[in-house]
């Protein structure tokens, strides 16, 4: 079979993306129907999602593998019927659960949502080395490229979407029914995220339970199970839809920044750091990152 190539320019990327992803814009989703106890685990693209995914599938479970991929338990709502799921069907356990990127005015309401904030510049760099290798071709676009396109510094009054996604959560921080977090918490506090989950999610957290999902949930046994983790679903959907060769998208990494490919630039860390102070500093008095974040684990 005959592909085409990754993208090598932003141009390039930006059409490679209209393709792989015509199919959900072409296809209207039928009405999610949320069930008071539903979860959906929402945060801004990778900050902890599959992270969540798994630590919750784990509390309603008593820890099962018995998936080949996460979304196959805990289907995305946008994009479950595009792979031929029905988004309102039971599951394996109760609650049931749900991924989503969403802001909480466009998801429908009358469930529970849980989101993990991450540091802009880290989402960045990870999404960055997310796409490489599947919409990007390694060693072509450069981080810097790459952070002037997704995260635009302009006076038209738009925010690119971290910040939005951001802000529309934050709003809901009295809402009993989202539970917020941080993902440097989650790092450095597992336990005590497992037991703020299990306690959102109505779950009774036994000593041998708690044992099975922290030791399940560790960046090591992920690592050891990536093939439980690798978004494949999604990729071959999109790679067919674009007409890219077959890649890897693993999504649990060891953690290390790898090339200096990935370390941002002095240029970046100013772009990044004049856009919160524009979007979060103005509406909120967080001076940075580390100020919100302190706020969020206070909650």
């Amino acid at each position: 079979m005959s592909y085409i190539k990754r993208a090598t320019t932003i141009q390039e990327l930006e059409t490679l993306l209209e393709r792989a992803w015509a199919s959900s814009r072409e296809s209207k989703p039928p009405t999610y129907h949320p069930r008071p106890t539903d979860v959906i685990i929402t945060p801004h693209a990778k900050s902890g999602t599959t992270w969540l995914q798994q630590i919750t599938h784990g509390l309603r479970t008593r820890g099962s593998m018995d998936f080949g991929e996460i979304t196959e338990v805990v289907p995305w709502i946008g994009a479950a019927h595009l792979l031929g799921w029905d988004i309102n069907a039971n599951q394996v356990a109760e609650p049931r659960l749900f991924k989503s990127h969403a802001m909480w005015e466009d998801l429908p309401k009358e469930a529970k949502y849980v989101v993990a904030f991450r540091h802009p510049h880290d989402v960045l760099v990870s999404q960055y080395r997310f796409e490489e290798g599947w919409f990007i071709e390694p060693n072509t676009i450069s981080l810097t490229e790459y952070a002037r396109w997704r995260y635009p510094n302009k006076d038209d009054g738009k925010r690119p979407y971290y910040f939005r996604h951001l802000i529309s959560w934050w709003t809901q921080r009295t809402n009993e029914n989202v539970l917020l977090l941080s993902y440097e918490e989650m790092k450095q506090n597992l336990a005590g995220t497992i037991r703020r989950l299990a306690h959102f999610m109505t779950v009774e957290l036994d000593d041998e339970l708690f044992e099975v999902v922290i030791r399940q949930s560790s960046r090591e046994f992920m690592l050891a199970h990536k093939s439980h983790f690798d978004d494949r679903h999604i990729r071959k959907l999109t790679e067919e839809g674009a007409n890219l060769p077959p890649g890897d998208a693993h999504k649990v990494t060891d953690g290390g920044v790898g090339s200096d490919r990935y370390i941002m630039s002095a240029e970046i860390k100013e772009l990044m750091d004049d856009l919160w102070k524009k979007h979060i500093e103005s509406e909120f008095g967080f001076a940075d990152y580390a100020a919100f974040n302190q706020a969020v684990r206070e909650l």
